[in-house]
């Protein structure tokens, strides 16, 4: 059961992967790439479940927060260019 599980996650992350691929905007594209980072989470935590490494969750929710930070702060640098305040515009 699992390892179908484990065959469902690898097909959305093709899938996925083809969406960053011929994504139409650069948003589509950035979020293509966080749904495939979140299967890779589900991925991480499907084998430690199969594997019996129950260590392996707290690997996946270091890769959580990793991947909403990373795509926030690639959604600002697309945004406005830069990620934080220039000098020049605070004064």
């Amino acid at each position: 059961m699992f390892a179908s599980a484990t065959a469902g996650i690898m097909v959305t992350m093709l899938v996925a992967l083809i969406a960053a691929v011929r994504g139409p905007t650069v948003f589509d594209r950035i979020l293509a790439v966080n749904m495939f980072g979140t299967k890779t989470v589900l991925l991480i935590a499907v084998s430690g479940f199969l594997m019996g490494r129950p260590e392996w969750l707290d690997l996946a929710l270091v890769y959580v927060l990793m991947n909403f930070i990373g795509t926030f702060a690639v959604f600002k640098f697309v945004r406005f260019g830069h990620l934080g305040h220039d000098n020049e515009e605070a004064s």
